[in-house]
């Protein structure tokens, strides 16, 4: 004979299980590309300039993210739709005067094939941070003129000698095409 009480205690938390999953299973980057498509002209879908987003808190992934999309019938030749937590917040189009002089220059999805989330475990497995406590983290998708097309991911961790702290720790680089290091630009001794 099933206890009802203990029936109820598993039903509970078999439903604070699949909420909690739910909530963690926000969008990955290119998943808001998709979604960001609904939100801009026809000229506009899938031709994409960047991909960043805020520094990450609380967790390590990112859950605001910024998606530049190449846009022909814009002053500055871009809109941006920005999402929290998977749900759009606000479309715009910026005046991106960097990039307006030296040319908005899309990104080839050919070579995208790896998204936000590969791109960060790649990143947390570099040995370097083995034995740090990392907290937060912040991404880019952008033209590298050495790499190619790359995820640049940006650490922060704990301070040593106060756990309150925290220090950026530095860059590593991803290529989007391969989800290979391209390059490391950590710079550990921030931790001290």
């Amino acid at each position: 004979m099933v206890n009802s009480n203990s029936l109820k205690t598993f039903l509970l938390a078999a439903l604070t299980s699949v909420a909690l999953m739910a909530q963690a299973a926000d969008p990955t980057a290119l998943q808001l590309v998709k979604e960001g498509n609904k939100h801009v002209g026809q000229d506009a879908k899938d031709r994409l300039v960047q991909i960043r987003s805020e520094k990450s808190v609380g967790t390590l992934i990112p859950n605001i993210w910024y998606i530049v999309y190449y846009d022909p019938d814009a002053t500055a030749k871009a809109t941006e739709v920005k999402f929290g937590a998977g749900q759009k917040l606000d479309v715009k189009r910026p005046g991106r005067i960097l990039e307006f002089v030296t040319g908005n220059r899309e990104l080839d999805r050919s070579k995208i094939n790896v998204d936000s989330d590969k791109a960060l475990t790649t990143a947390l497995q570099e040995p370097m941070l083995k034995n740090l406590t990392l907290t937060s983290s912040q991404m880019w998708l952008e033209n590298n003129k050495d790499y190619g097309i790359v995820w640049k991911v940006r650490l922060w961790a704990t301070k040593l000698r106060n756990a309150q702290q925290t220090a950026e720790i530095g860059d590593l680089y991803i290529s989007a095409d391969t989800g290979k290091l391209v390059r490391n630009d950590l710079k550990i001794s921030r931790v001290d």
